[in-house]
């Protein structure tokens, strides 16, 4: 028996409330739980049509590439 368990009172010891303690809550840093951001200015895009500009993107890239090792501006 330990004081630690155990507190003195008046009508004796008596122990104190075990206390659950998840330790996992500690490693969690508050950054990860950010505050809630408002934009109003921001629009919101359909999904698709972001996909669809980033692979146009991409098929440009490769096209423009294609063109330049084609016609000698890139390469030996």
């Amino acid at each position: 028996m330990s004081l630690k368990l155990y507190r003195p009172s008046r009508g004796g010891l008596e122990p104190a409330p075990v206390s659950q303690k998840n330790w996992r809550r500690r490693l969690r840093s508050p950054r990860w739980r950010p505050a809630p951001l408002e934009n109003p200015v921001g629009v919101e895009t359909n999904p698709l049509l972001g996909a669809l500009f980033f692979v146009s993107l991409a098929a440009l890239t490769f096209v423009l590439l294609v063109v330049g090792y084609g016609t000698g501006v890139w390469g030996p």
